[in-house]
């Protein structure tokens, strides 16, 4: 069973064997931008690290981080964006609830960038324009999002903000980490390592002043003068969790992360008293594309019926995926496009007409042809009335033979990150069941939910993008809170 830890009284320590200003539950992106924001604001800054060194599931990432609003980068590959036009495109595609939150991500966009650049986090002023989940170049800017997929491009100029760090193919969260754990060792940040927090300590007044742990085989309490910044992970490793807040999620998808992201740092929300929000988010992906080219092609579920504009953000097909029945879909191609998924979606068959297709898949008399005949018949003109595919996409698929991959969640391997938590506020406090924020109390990182909440509405890079940024505010305003008495 999965049980919220109890919420220790103050009164019931009978001896802190170690005190902080600022303690930081977890050594991952947000975790690391706070413990080195709190130190730089004057704080003794203590991180409790349950692994045997920092880094977390940030560590594991491609290290994409979505940032807008004139970055650096942007402007020396020659695309103009502004935080207004950010700011519009996050607020109607990822379906966040806190416009303050989302707005003052895009306000400080272009500065936190320079920020995590100036902490040695290493990115190239170069721009990857083809289609991939993650850019197999070092190349830094891409289009990681849905900001080219209808309606989105009528709201907001598209322009790509998937930064990522400066390294051939995936990995190049490890790069980030070991920039940002270099610069909390150089400049006197302490971290306990092998350490899991068993327990929030919470005063007579309601401030959250410590932490029980569990460190060299003993429980030992430890305080903080000012605050305590919660940063330690999701729950995708936890099946009960998922199984109570998205059971929605196919049994067959696999979880990213390290196995300590088992919501032990949820649980430690909840038993103080602290809100959630968006639990039943996740984003999934086992994405059709590279090549480009599949993109064209149309995605139909077992009724022969379309059900989501093919040029969609991986991570949004992923989630209409999912809400098909049986989790099934199939991609089909004509000869002209035909080519292999590199994720490897399984090759159902190819055959010479439609009919034929219609009957190997077992789909509905009539069905498929009845969709390729009314897809063919607009994309002859350019058009996707159905969907609204960009026209760069859209082409009649009538060159055979054809050929049908099987994205099924029960056939092919999704993976997903959870994006519920606990909820904050702006400045990164946590809030209780009434809204009211918990005094000495603040999170940030996979443990909250943040900006994005669902697959539909997420980008690569709304993980690292928030969460590194308001880790910096959490450790800024833990630092500065009142100190305990």
């Amino acid at each position: 069973m999965t049980a919220t830890p109890d919420l220790l009284q103050e009164s019931q320590i009978a001896d802190w064997a170690d005190t902080a200003d600022v303690i930081v539950i977890g050594y991952g992106i947000a975790g690391a931008c706070a413990a080195l924001e709190a130190r730089r604001a004057g704080a003794d800054v203590l991180v409790l690290e349950r692994a045997s060194g920092g880094g977390g599931a940030s560590a594991l990432s491609a290290g994409i981080f979505y940032l807008g609003g004139g970055t650096a980068v942007q402007k020396a590959v020659g695309y103009e964006d502004t935080a207004e036009d950010m700011f519009r495109f996050l607020m109607a595609s990822t379906g966040a609830p806190d416009a303050v939150m989302v707005r003052r991500f895009c306000d400080a966009s272009a500065g936190h960038f320079d920020w995590l650049e100036a902490q040695g986090v290493p990115f190239e002023r170069t721009y990857y324009k083809d289609k991939a989940v993650i850019a197999p170049t070092s190349d830094c800017l891409a289009s990681t999002g849905n900001e080219k997929v209808w309606p989105y491009y009528h709201i907001a100029k598209p322009v790509p903000r998937g930064h990522k760090v400066a390294k051939v193919g995936d990995g190049g969260g490890a790069l980030a980490m070991n920039a940002l754990i270099d610069r909390c060792a150089e400049e006197g940040v302490r971290v306990s390592c092998d350490t899991e927090v068993k327990a929030l300590v919470r005063d007579g007044a309601g401030r959250i002043v410590g932490a029980r742990v569990r460190r060299d085989g003993g429980l030992v309490d430890l305080r903080a003068r000012r605050a305590v910044i919660l940063a330690a992970g999701g729950f995708g490793m936890n099946k009960e969790l998922l199984r109570r807040y998205a059971p929605q999620l196919p049994e067959t998808a696999v979880a990213l992360g390290i196995p300590n992201n088992d919501g032990a740092a949820l649980m430690l929300g909840l038993s103080a008293g602290a809100a959630t929000q968006a639990m039943s988010g996740t984003i999934a992906t086992a994405s059709f594309y590279p090549p480009g080219q599949l993109i064209k092609g149309i995605l139909v579920n077992r009724r022969g019926e379309r059900f989501v504009a093919e040029d969609s953000y991986h991570g949004r097909t992923a989630e209409h995926v999912a809400e098909q029945p049986g989790a099934a879909a199939w991609l089909i191609v004509d000869s002209e496009i035909f080519a292999y998924p590199e994720i490897g979606h399984r090759l159902v068959d190819g055959w010479d007409s439609i009919e034929e297709m219609e009957a190997g898949l077992e789909l509905p008399p009539g069905a498929l042809q009845r969709t390729m005949k009314a897809y063919n018949e607009a994309a002859a003109e350019g058009r996707d009335p159905l969907y609204n595919k960009h026209p760069d996409w859209v082409k009649p698929l009538d060159k055979g033979p054809f050929a049908a991959f099987d994205v099924s969640y029960d056939s092919s391997e999704y993976h997903f990150l959870t994006l519920g938590g606990i909820k904050t506020t702006a400045e990164a406090e946590v809030l209780d069941g009434t809204g009211t924020p918990i005094p000495g109390f603040y999170a940030a990182g996979a443990c909250v939910s943040s900006i994005p909440q669902d697959g539909k509405g997420y980008a690569s890079g709304l993980s690292l993008g928030p969460g590194s940024y308001y880790g910096r505010i959490a450790g800024i305003n833990a630092a500065r809170a009142t100190l305990n008495a």
